[in-house]
């Protein structure tokens, strides 16, 4: 008799955990193939930190084939699911398409950037949603101050110096918060060195946000508390703000003003992962709707959680769990409870979890 098949699609904090759970209940009795496009988990809270040299890469990654046992990984890109045929599609790093069959589905595809339709940012902006994304940030960084320098146009040497930040939430405020502290330091580096850098050409850093507030997901004191932070660190925080347009030279913005600079970050929020919207099901802006079970309506062979799910908070009835990691690494195990439970392990089990609340770095 052959043994049940499990894939899992993605490898974020949920579907991390969905294998870990997994490979212990069955170890080795079911077939657990794990679908990522890398090698590794990612803790994504504390990219801020790696982008500003706080940490090196290998303190917020984890190998997955180092640390799943009896798991299959199978390097890919999902790009479609047939529920009836009951088997995924997939593209390898190189390009290659390939397909897997299952005999039970989680999806844990997470989330993307989200990007608004405003001239110029698709081309101009640098994204944060990855380890790639955060070591280029980093480096491009601490080239533009180096670029500054030696430059002899103030002007330019200003707009180098000048890095903008849009979304003041987790990711933007840490970004712009660990950021200033990084240029400062840089900085200071380079007058040590005698590299050409004015004493007055000091590192500028912008938060923009549309929202009246930084942090606007957290309490009000909380919020107030962080945009001191900000202000006494030197950063320019700027709400009820955005960018109107993009360019190579700079940003201009909402009232009219354009700054000069090389460095515009995108961190507006992120959006469930384009694979959802293929699957021609029933969504809640965006992200698929399952029961308390975690299991997708019509399709109980199939288990969705974290980002791309939009789970019923059984602790706030009518509302739908946030997208944060707490819930996507609970989700997780369950779902693996869950699928245990549908092959003859243990008894299924709804998901229920008080919110812990949130930590941000500054």
């Amino acid at each position: 008799m052959s043994r049940s098949r499990i894939v899992i699609v993605g490898a974020g904090f949920a579907g991390y955990q969905a294998a870990r759970t997994l490979s212990r209940r069955f170890r080795g009795a079911a077939e657990i193939v794990l679908v990522n496009p890398n090698d590794y988990f990612l803790y994504l809270p504390l990219l801020p930190e790696v982008a500003a040299g706080v940490l090196e890469p290998r303190r917020v990654s984890v190998s997955l084939a180092g640390t799943l046992r009896n798991t299959r990984l199978v390097l890919g890109e999902v790009s479609g699911v047939d529920l009836d045929g009951r088997k995924i599609t997939y593209t390898d790093p190189e390009g290659r398409d390939g397909e897997l069959e299952y005999d039970r589905l989680v999806l844990t595809v997470g989330s993307v950037n989200k990007l608004l339709p405003i001239p110029g940012v698709a081309e101009h902006a640098h994204g944060f949603r990855g380890m790639p994304e955060a070591l280029y940030l980093r480096d491009h960084v601490t080239r533009q101050v180096a670029l500054a320098a030696n430059e002899s146009d103030p002007a330019e040497a200003d707009a180098r110096c000048t890095f903008v930040v849009v979304g003041a939430g987790y990711t933007g405020t840490e970004v712009a918060a660990h950021g200033k502290l990084f240029t400062d330091s840089l900085a200071k580096q380079h007058r040590r060195a005698g590299n050409g850098l004015r004493d007055d050409a000091r590192p500028r850093w912008m938060l923009l946000d549309i929202a009246p507030r930084v942090l606007p997901e957290l309490d009000r004191r909380l919020s107030k508390t962080a945009h001191r932070v900000l202000r006494r660190r030197g950063v320019d925080v700027r709400t009820e703000m955005s960018v109107k347009e993009a360019t190579k030279e700079g940003v201009l913005l909402d009232d009219g003003e354009f700054i000069r600079t090389r460095s515009l970050i995108w961190c507006v929020g992120v959006r469930p992962d384009p694979v959802v919207e293929q699957l021609g099901l029933a969504t809640e802006r965006g992200r698929l709707l399952v029961d308390e079970y975690l299991e997708v309506p019509g399709h109980p062979e199939v288990l969705a959680c974290g980002d791309a799910a939009a789970v019923p908070d059984l602790t706030r009835p009518g509302e739908f769990t946030p997208m944060t990691a707490q819930h996507a690494s609970r989700q997780g195990k369950v779902a693996a409870d869950n699928v245990a439970a549908s092959l003859g392990r243990g008894k299924r089990r709804p998901y229920k979890h008080h919110d812990l609340g949130f930590t941000v770095d500054l």
